[in-house]
């Protein structure tokens, strides 16, 4: 089991911006910061729910191609919303919402492009 994960961005401004807001239709915002003065020259924010980080961004670092990551949404709805608001965050689409049966009869997601290019999801897997 995963504890958190954590990406490295390169303008860690534009990034904190575009997660907030492309995060928010899930629950999910800053449950933490650290600033460049606690660790030596980056910063980071954790992202996540009650209080618990479990999605870094950091700058100071390589940006790594080809990452991706999925956020658990409550609902299909949820996904729509998600995706709406990481398109208006800035966010480049990388797959409508839609269902994926491929995956399993249930999994409805989607897709977008972060500042970075990370691909980052929303996924539901209740049926509806």
């Amino acid at each position: 089991m995963l504890d958190h994960v954590g990406v490295t961005v390169a303008d860690f401004a534009r990034s904190l911006a575009f997660y907030r807001l492309a995060l928010a239709p899930l629950g999910i915002d800053v449950a933490m910061e650290v600033d460049s003065s606690l660790t030596g020259g980056s910063a980071h924010a954790g992202f996540g729910s009650e209080g618990k980080p479990f999605f870094w961004i950091g700058d100071g670092g390589a940006v790594a191609a080809g990452v991706h990551v999925a956020f658990l949404a409550r609902s299909r709805a949820a996904v729509d919303a998600f995706h709406r608001a990481a398109l208006a965050a800035g966010g480049v689409d990388n797959g409508a919402p839609g269902l994926r049966p491929h995956y399993h009869p249930n999994y409805y997601g989607a897709f977008v492009r972060d500042p970075d290019g990370h691909n980052v999801e929303a996924v539901c897997h209740h049926p509806e």
